[in-house]
């Protein structure tokens, strides 16, 4: 990983690991941001990943949320695969990255994966 793609995980791991009982580690070699170090919410793909040769992340998403953001900007946001079937949204970093934007996919999806209780939580 150059300094770029270190300096994407140092962004991302500020706005993931800032939201309750959430944990970091490697998931097919990418850093991967747990709820209870059990259920994924956001994987970054620095050095791309597969047929997306860019840098992206990968998020879960609300329901809707993916058809809409593809359809809204198809040149930023894409349906991953493996996770694309469960309404996840790709999100490239290549392009202008609106980091203010990111953190809030970021909280949408760990609202998508963690607890209530949890959630309440960030919400307080």
């Amino acid at each position: 990983m150059d300094d770029t793609n270190a300096s994407l995980a140092d962004r991302l791991r500020v706005i993931c690991l800032a939201l309750p009982e959430v944990t970091e580690r490697p998931s097919h070699g990418a850093p991967t941001w747990f709820v209870r170090d059990k259920s994924s919410f956001v994987t970054l793909w620095a050095d791309g990943h597969h047929a997306n040769q860019f840098p992206h992340l990968w998020c879960a998403a609300p329901p809707g949320a993916q058809a809409e953001l593809t359809a809204a900007d198809p040149e930023r946001f894409f349906r991953p695969p493996y996770v694309g079937g469960r309404g996840w949204i790709g999100i490239r970093l290549d392009r202008g990255t609106d980091w203010a934007e990111i953190a809030e996919l970021c909280q949408d999806a760990y609202r998508v994966v963690a607890p209530a209780r949890l959630v309440a939580q960030l919400d307080d």
